[in-house]
């Protein structure tokens, strides 16, 4: 990530020097989202150190949430500055228009953004795990909804935002110098900022599900729920009650009912044997809590 994070600010600084020669609405805008893009990196990065902290007394579930916190942060940041000064930019530029010059350098400077952009979204891509869905966008969604990791799903959201950026930015000021027409220079400003708006949104609406307590996936609840109910001192169990506390820490808590007859040290090594078999097969339920209750008549 510290690469990430150099990359990001020397592509910003080449941008904006770009944008002062040229006078391009369109590469100012993209200097400030490589700029937002480069704060944003260090926010995740802060929030994967600090939600790396051990339990204290104060946190006795542990500090997990913290990434949750700065991935807000992020969408914020992303949103007031990355969208909401590039779109000032496009409608600066619409209202005063200039003609861009020194074309070949502002391509020369997107043409290496992409190259790192493309990249860096390959990795977030894969990490993700989009490419088993055959690269539909349906899917993408999907991916992020199921995704708990902010570290993983913002990469890869702010990366298709830096693409998809870049290609109005080359199509405007493709546009306005084959037609002389500067106007095109400040719409493409428009649309990275409304894309970058857009981006914003949608990480600080799953951002904010994971930080009020959003359940643990559908399939982990339900193999927990067959991992108490297969053992032989157990006749049923309540839907377990889990909540993600970080990217791989989750709290469970399953109310069970015991098969009657069964003593005090019988029961006792029952709770821990499922115990064991729920952090053999789910590594990230860090907090259990198995509550006994009287078997239905």
């Amino acid at each position: 990530m510290y690469a990430a994070i150099f990359a990001n600010a020397a592509i910003a600084v080449a941008k904006f020097i770009v944008a002062g020669i040229s006078g391009s609405s369109a590469i100012l805008s993209e200097g400030i989202h490589s700029t937002v893009d480069t704060f944003n990196e260090c926010l995740l990065l802060l929030g994967i150190r600090r939600g790396h902290q051990s339990p204290d007394r104060s946190h006795p579930f542990g500090h997990g949430k913290e990434l949750y916190f700065w991935s807000l942060m992020v969408a914020v940041l992303l949103f007031g500055l990355g969208g909401g000064m590039a779109i000032y930019e496009g409608v600066t530029h619409l209202l005063h228009p200039q003609p861009a010059e020194h074309l070949l350098w502002m391509y020369v400077v997107l043409g290496i953004a992409a190259l790192f952009e493309g990249y860096s979204f390959h990795v977030a891509f894969r990490a993700l795990g989009a490419q088993d869905d055959h690269g539909h966008p349906s899917a993408w969604w999907r991916r992020i909804r199921r995704s708990k990791d902010p570290a993983v799903f913002s990469v890869f959201v702010e990366d298709f935002a830096a693409l998809t950026g870049i290609l109005f930015a080359l199509v405007g000021i493709s546009l306005g110098a084959a037609l002389h027409n500067p106007y095109f220079d400040g719409a493409a400003s428009l649309l990275i900022g409304v894309t970058l708006t857009g981006a914003a949104l949608i990480l600080a609406h799953e951002t904010r599900n994971l930080l009020v307590g959003e359940s643990a996936r559908p399939e982990i609840v339900s193999s927990i729920r067959k991992l108490v109910e297969n053992d032989a001192a157990v006749c049923t169990s309540d839907v377990p009650l889990t909540m993600q506390l970080g990217p791989e820490q989750i709290l469970v808590n399953v109310d069970l009912y015991m098969r009657p007859g069964l003593s005090g040290p019988e029961q006792i090594a029952a709770l821990e044997r499922i115990e064991c078999r729920i952090r053999e097969r789910h590594p990230q339920a860090q907090q259990i809590s198995l509550h006994m209750r009287r078997a239905p008549t």
